[in-house]
């Protein structure tokens, strides 16, 4: 009797196993049909920017070993920083559906104010940087007022911004043209030479990891308490795992130079908050909801020129943290700063990282594989010799795809009822 009872319970425990198997492989089969239906219906999130940063990559490092060395690619990590940050404003304008073509202009005035305050007129170099932030949220706050009141398309406000703060910024500069930067100063030395110590940067790829783990993991308790399914702890487990070993995989290789920088670092927090900010807020989801349907989010009692005045404001106040970095990154405020192709490019960063010009889908990440596409292009070009004419056609033509691939997935969005 007790032989066959020990029989039943093993062969009951051998079902089970078999069981949890079954379950496990249904769940990874369930998880890639579901990632297949997303793609199918349009919903891309950031697999093409991903695709063609892999591409990129590819094709220059084939053509010049040097693309992927440790140096090279911490040097295109401090070029990225200076406009991935006003990429990662226009980010913000993007999603309630509006622009903001003057966000080179208060870049450029942002710097120059930083110069005249702090070396010509001897203010501390802190106080001088917030006076440039409260240019850029004032001007932000004056856009959102003509839009607000009078109903002024963002289009025409910002152009006219853009005229009007750039004649601010060569009448402060004047008849010099140009102011240097302490050389030797922390502010310089943050743009051009302060990396992470080894010890932090391996720390800090670790945080990643478990803050989706946590993340992940509360919002499947939350679903079984509803009695909802959920992702099982153990791939949790294994996609935290994943990531953490693909970051600090990163880590170590650009610590075989001269490391992370600390201004890279800055633009990845601004990054992760923003992300935060947009996901997990009550502001970020009336964004979204602002962006998608203005009416609905009205009447839904969503404060709809708040989230206008608020939008508005941090694309300017982030493009006036992006000309400060710029200026620090090339010790000068120049009348040529925030020129150029610093307003295309900061545009061109946010709809290539998956932004849509539609309005009411973007995410903060956006910003942050965008401009790593942009200055790939760049980086492989310069390492190459080619003319800079070919980077504008390169990345005009990237737009141009990512826009594409923009209108195909909402229109397939549409079709399957996801828009």
């Amino acid at each position: 009797m007790t032989k066959s009872v020990d029989q039943d319970t093993q062969a009951a425990t051998m079902l089970d196993r078999r069981d949890e198997r079954v379950k496990h492989a249904e769940g990874i089969g369930d998880t890639i049909r579901a990632f297949l239906d997303r793609v199918r219906s349009g919903d891309l999130g950031s697999l093409p920017v991903v695709v063609g940063l892999a591409i990129i990559w590819t094709v220059f490092q084939s053509l010049n070993p040097v693309f992927l060395a440790p140096n090279n690619l911490v040097n295109l990590l401090f070029d990225c920083s200076t406009v991935g940050v006003i990429a990662l404003g226009i980010v913000c304008i993007l999603i309630v559906g509006e622009i903001d073509l003057s966000v080179g202009s208060v870049s450029g005035f942002a710097s120059a104010l930083v110069g005249v305050l702090w070396v010509n007129q001897g203010w501390p170099v802190a106080v001088a940087i917030m006076a440039a932030l409260a240019f850029g949220a004032l001007i932000g706050s004056i856009y959102a007022f003509l839009f607000n009141r009078f109903g002024m398309p963002s289009f025409v406000s910002t152009l006219a911004g853009l005229l009007s703060v750039l004649g601010l910024q060569l009448y402060l500069l004047g008849s010099t043209g140009s102011i240097n930067l302490p050389y030797e100063s922390p502010l310089v030395n943050f743009g051009q030479l302060l990396v992470m110590p080894d010890a932090i940067s391996y720390i800090l790829a670790l945080l990643p990891g478990i803050v989706l783990l946590v993340l992940e993991y509360r919002t499947a308790a939350r679903r079984r308490a509803a009695g909802l399914s959920s992702h099982p702890l153990g791939r949790l487990i294994v996609r935290a795992v994943i990531l953490t070993v693909i970051l600090e995989f990163i880590v170590y290789y650009l610590n075989l130079d001269r490391g992370i920088p600390w201004m890279f670092g800055l633009f990845v927090g601004l990054v992760a908050a923003m992300n935060y900010a947009l996901t997990r807020t009550k502001w970020g989801r009336s964004m979204v909801a602002v962006g998608g349907n203005r009416e609905a989010a009205r009447r839904a009692g969503i404060n709809v020129r708040f989230i206008y005045t608020t939008a508005f404001m941090l694309c300017s106040a982030l493009a006036a943290t992006g000309g400060i970095l710029s200026a620090a990154r090339l010790a000068s405020a120049s009348q040529q700063a925030g020129t150029g192709d610093v307003n295309l490019n900061a545009i061109a960063a946010a709809v290539i990282g998956g932004t849509s010009l539609f309005g009411g889908r973007g995410s903060a990440y956006s910003a942050l594989l965008g401009i790593i596409v942009i200055q790939s292009i760049a980086s492989g070009l310069t390492l190459l010799d080619l003319s800079s004419s070919l980077r504008y056609m390169i990345t005009g033509a990237v737009l141009a795809i990512a826009v594409i691939v923009d209108s195909l997935a909402r229109r397939s969005r549409v079709s399957h009822g996801r828009a």
